[in-house]
């Protein structure tokens, strides 16, 4: 792996960033030259800086605009063939001996481009759907992976899981992690989550269900941007710990009895390896509702129910927790076992020997 070099194109979103990022410092750490390419301001540099990753900007800002507006066609194709130029002119100065697309617009050019000129490419698709890049890409790739099983997917993919930290795999105490919330590591305890950002819908109908089921205790991690809605609503509840953003998920999520999330695919890969029993409720705007897909892989195999969002959705949640009696997320947990998905621990090693077997 020494001083192999591999170009990978990820940035755009978390879910797209983050796999790739948690591949490029494992090959990084083992020896290999890596360059991250981003697309122009993508929050994803300031973790590369803060990481010392090098990386590249591409002037790529926008995908394929999915509006008739001319305009918009016209900004996009000058953009596109601009990232081919740029796109050329790095491969010929870095001269990677694999280059690597997670996903999203900003992969295109960099697989199009390594194909033509000669250079082995594989993609990494997390979700249950190819995504439009991805599927475009897949086409000139060398190597196809998947982080999830797929019902329709090219011809001799290889099915991976999706590359997370390392963190995940550390152990917990569950009453460490409970305790500095102030919480009390006896009682059922339930981590909510919609992303980053948050979710708007998940967040309101949460609301109701925690005044409801006094007898269980929740972590909601709200996102930045509904902290302060959401502390307002609670107060004066004793059985909810409101945060904004939680640094080390991967202990709450190892603490907990239920986690009741969006299923965005890196996400779901946190919740295969801690083996959390969940209850998944798909962002219903999602590209091709690819997220609903992704939750129906565990709700399929008994590892968690799906919730659709919709006007009943505080209704269905409480009435999902109040199923849940220990047996049945004794049974939940177990069903992990007969999951048909990879352990994601161990997804970016494996990953990384299919890279230098190409």
């Amino acid at each position: 792996m020494k001083n192999t070099r591999f170009l990978i194109a990820s940035g755009g979103t978390g879910g797209h960033f983050y796999p790739g990022f948690a591949l490029g410092k494992f090959l990084h750490e083992h020896g290999a030259r890596v360059l991250f390419v981003v697309r122009q301001d993508d929050p994803a540099s300031d973790v590369l800086e803060e990481q010392n990753l090098p990386y590249t900007q591409l002037a790529l800002q926008t995908g394929l605009p999915r509006s008739i507006n001319p305009l918009r066609h016209i900004r996009f194709i000058k953009q596109l063939l601009a990232s081919f130029r740029q796109t050329s002119a790095l491969i010929k100065d870095f001269q990677p001996d694999v280059t690597l697309g997670m996903g999203g617009y900003v992969s295109f050019p960099l697989i199009f481009c390594s194909h033509r000129m000669g250079v082995k490419t594989a993609v990494h698709e997390s979700n249950a759907l190819w995504g439009l890049a991805n599927k475009i890409c897949a086409r000139f790739a060398t190597l196809r992976l998947m982080g999830l099983p797929m019902q329709k997917t090219f011809k001799n993919a290889v099915l991976t899981s999706t590359p997370i930290r390392p963190e995940f795999g550390q152990s917990v105490s569950r009453e460490t992690a409970l305790s500095q919330l102030g919480l009390k590591s006896s009682l059922p305890t339930v981590l909510v989550m919609g992303g980053s950002q948050g979710a708007k819908g998940l967040n309101q109908a949460l609301i109701s269900v925690i005044k409801a089921l006094p007898t269980w205790q929740f972590i909601h991690i709200t996102g930045k941007r509904w902290y302060e809605p959401q502390a307002q609503a609670y107060k004066g509840l004793p059985n909810v710990k409101v945060l904004d953003y939680c640094e080390g998920i991967y202990r709450l999520m190892k603490s907990v009895d239920l986690m009741i999330c969006r299923s965005g695919a890196s996400t779901l890969a946190e919740v295969i390896a801690c083996k959390v029993p969940a209850v998944l409720v798909p962002f219903p705007y999602a590209a091709a509702n690819h997220q609903y897909f992704n939750a129906k892989v565990l709700a399929d195999s008994g590892c968690a129910q799906l919730i659709v969002e919709g006007p009943e959705l505080a209704a269905n949640l409480q009435q999902a927790l109040r199923e849940c009696t220990p047996e049945k997320l004794a049974a939940m947990r177990q069903a992990y076992n007969n999951l048909p998905v990879p352990d994601p621990l161990h997804a970016t090693e494996n990953i990384a020997k299919l890279l230098m077997n190409l």
